[in-house]
């Protein structure tokens, strides 16, 4: 009896659908639209590469050069990232071991795109200022290592670079190799090159959901469609492990948020970058100078917040009197989406210690790398997948001469 009740009820329901159709909500009407497929996200490609900050175009860019079809896939209206919130200082000349190589190439890859793309990468080096004569040391170290590379200056010389520089300074050096790119003008301007070659395509505000192997191919599902490739870069910094937790975990992925200012100064010298104080322990290259660990020992001792709080002197300056001042850097799991005041006066306080006045600040942000033991992250999770990270924030300094290295390897 209960099975015949069920039968009528059916056959009752199909009736008033066929009847009165608007009465009865249909599933389609009920599911949300998916969104509309970007005419650039093709069905199929050569290759796919995840991520559009400068790790990710550097791949594009080198993967299109070698006749590849390719489309960049952002999740993000526009690159929010690392990449558009460094301060744009390429810092070639104090790389060393499994760094130089990358950032040598780079600098010859970002002189040629400036000139293709129409961005402003300057050949200005770099004005490394030594205040205590252990720091004016490791400068002679390098000075030596680096023949031609590097300049050493007396007070005199960093005064005619810096004119406001203070009494403390003792000396410094010109980094000759260095370049200064303004990320906020350079990535977007790389990303609409891009996009205008044959063969290539970008599609922001489409994220990717999965990748699924299979005959020789991978069938990426974004949230905008499908898309087979032959290849697959994974290239959004700290964020591989959420696509790719394994990677992260393999490698010992973690989190660094740096705290950055934008401000502007009464007077300014020549448009380069100045490194001072701790930002010259973070030269790959200073690791190996035996006044490494005495220059530390000493600023742990005078300074020891401001050690705590990974600060590293960089000032890039731009037009106008604006210059950008970074950074500071806290290690962590996950990120601290609350900024701290008490760094950024840190910053202000070194920074006038070299540049002679305060900054006045105009603007503040955060950025969230990816930091690993090792300087590059370079994995294959599953066939044909490739996961690239440039460890430490240096993107801007390796990424276009590593992409190079990669492609090469991995096509």
């Amino acid at each position: 009896m209960v099975n015949i009740a069920r039968r009528r009820r059916w056959r009752l329901e199909r009736r008033c659908r066929r009847r009165h159709p608007r009465d009865v909500p249909r599933r389609a009407a009920l599911a949300p639209p998916r969104p509309a497929r970007p005419a650039a996200l093709p069905q199929q490609v050569d290759v796919v590469v995840v991520g559009a900050g400068i790790v990710g175009l550097a791949h594009a860019v080198e993967a299109r050069a070698r006749g590849a079809s390719v489309v960049v896939v952002e999740r993000h209206a526009h690159a929010t990232g690392a990449s558009v919130r460094a301060l744009g200082h390429v810092a070639v000349t104090g790389q060393d071991g499994p760094t130089l190589a990358p950032a040598l190439a780079s600098r010859d890859r970002w002189l040629a795109l400036s000139r293709q793309a129409g961005f402003v990468a300057h050949e200005s080096g770099a004005l490394a200022v030594a205040r205590v004569e252990d720091e004016l040391a490791v400068l002679e170290d390098l000075a030596a290592a680096r023949d031609g590379a590097v300049t050493l200056l007396d007070r005199a010389g960093v005064a005619a670079r810096l004119p406001r520089a203070t009494d403390g300074v003792v000396g410094g050096a010109v980094l000759s190799m260095d370049l200064q790119v303004d990320p906020r003008e350079a990535v977007p301007a790389l990303t609409a090159w891009l996009a205008r070659q044959p063969g290539a395509s970008v599609v922001h505000a489409t994220a990717v959901v999965s990748m699924e192997p299979g005959s020789g191919r991978t069938l990426v599902r974004t949230t905008r469609g499908d898309v087979v490739a032959r290849r697959v870069v994974v290239a959004v910094g700290h964020d591989v492990d959420g696509l790719l937790p394994e990677v992260g975990e393999a490698h010992g992925l973690r989190r660094v948020t740096s705290q950055v200012l934008r401000a502007t100064l009464r007077s300014t010298g020549e448009a380069l970058p100045v490194v001072a104080g701790t930002a010259l322990l973070r030269q790959p290259w200073v690791a190996r100078s035996p006044h490494h660990r005495r220059i530390l020992v000493r600023l742990e001792d005078e300074r020891p917040r401001t050690v705590r709080a990974g600060v590293a002197l960089v000032v890039t300056q731009h037009a106008e009197g604006r210059v950008d001042v970074g950074s500071t850097r806290l290690e962590a799991p996950a990120a601290d989406p609350f900024r701290q005041e008490a760094l950024d006066d840190l910053l202000l306080t070194e920074s006038a210690l070299v540049l002679g006045e305060v900054p006045q600040v105009v603007e503040r942000w955060s950025a969230v790398q990816a930091t690993a033991p090792e300087p590059f992250v370079v994995a294959r999770p599953q066939r044909g997948v490739l996961a690239v990270v440039a460890s430490g924030g240096d993107g801007m300094t390796t990424a276009l001469g590593l992409a190079q290295r990669t492609v090469e390897g991995f096509f």
